[in-house]
């Protein structure tokens, strides 16, 4: 091979370039590494309604170190979404110092029995919230179906002027409803939505109008529903001591 010039200056045209190559990614490196382009400005955008001003600026204190290149955005994306509220969050370098935030917030729809919150998108969440919301009980692979069901029967019943206080899928996979005035509506597993739209026609053109108060209608009949009263104390009774 010694005696091969060819090979020889190939060789060395070689290294050459390898040693070009390493030496300019050190000289990257270094002016990367160099205090020249510090991260002056992160911007936050979105509609944020529960995530504090206090809470991005421990974040940002904590775990956005380094400069404008160095910058892990793997890293700080995860720190943002570890915020009870933020369903997703993306991050982007905008020449030549700042960084760009957009943070989107779960929307709460319900809270799933009393162990978490259900967001618009049927996913569960982990978060406080003191609003009025509506309560789930389901399997736990049976969020998304839940809460599009509850979109579906609301608007049944839209015109009846009740609201979906509770709704509930057995392990039986049977539907139970119970309104904002105490009616617990039994839907069973089969014409569910056929079922519940008759009943809130019969509601609004009937039993709204008769002045008779209900707390329970039975819809699993293939042709009409069953309704009863609620059960009234007998006045007057008294209990042995």
């Amino acid at each position: 091979m010694w005696d091969k010039p060819q090979v020889l200056n190939w060789i060395a045209n070689l290294l050459f370039g390898l040693a070009a190559v390493l030496m300019l990614y050190g000289v990257i490196y270094v002016v990367v590494h160099l205090p020249i382009f510090p991260l002056r400005e992160v911007r936050v955008e979105g509609s944020l309604n529960h995530v504090t001003r206090e809470q991005l600026k421990l974040i940002v204190s904590r775990h956005l170190q380094g400069n404008f290149f160095t910058l892990d955005l793997v890293k700080a994306r995860d720190a943002f979404e570890k915020l009870p509220w933020a369903r997703s969050v993306s991050l982007r370098r905008r020449w030549p110092d700042r960084l760009e935030v957009v943070v989107d917030e779960h929307q709460e729809l319900a809270r799933w029995g009393n162990i978490a919150l259900v967001n618009t998108y049927g996913e569960l969440f982990h978060a406080a919230s003191d609003e009025d919301l509506p309560v789930f009980y389901g399997p736990g692979e049976g969020v998304a179906e839940v809460a599009k069901k509850y979109g579906e029967y609301s608007g049944l019943l839209a015109g009846t002027g009740m609201k979906v206080t509770q709704l509930v899928l057995t392990p039986r996979r049977a539907w139970q409803i119970q309104t904002d005035n105490g009616i617990v509506i039994e839907l069973g597993r089969e014409d569910m939505e056929n079922r519940l739209a008759k009943f809130a026609s019969a509601y609004q053109q009937t039993l709204s109008k008769l002045g008779v108060s209900f707390a329970y209608a039975d819809l699993r009949y293939p042709n009409g529903f069953a309704v009863r009263r609620p059960v009234r104390a007998t006045a007057g009774r008294t209990g042995a001591a």
